[in-house]
């Protein structure tokens, strides 16, 4: 199992990807999904999940 986080000073928001025998989850993901679909691409994953811990007043994360 890998988890990285991915963190935004500028934001102070941090997201969390976790990926395991080719599927990932994407936890609190920013509002550009890039990073993330390139990173499941990359190593052959499959982004199967999104979970959100709280709710964001200003955006949606991810674009959900």
């Amino acid at each position: 199992m890998k988890v990285e986080q991915l963190y935004t000073d500028c934001l102070a928001q941090g997201a969390y990807y976790i990926e395991s025998n080719g599927e990932a989850a994407v936890i609190d993901p920013l509002r550009e999904v890039g990073t993330y679909i390139s990173m499941a691409a990359d190593r052959g994953a499959k982004i199967k999940y999104v979970f959100e811990t709280h709710f964001h007043a200003d955006f949606v994360s991810g674009h959900l």
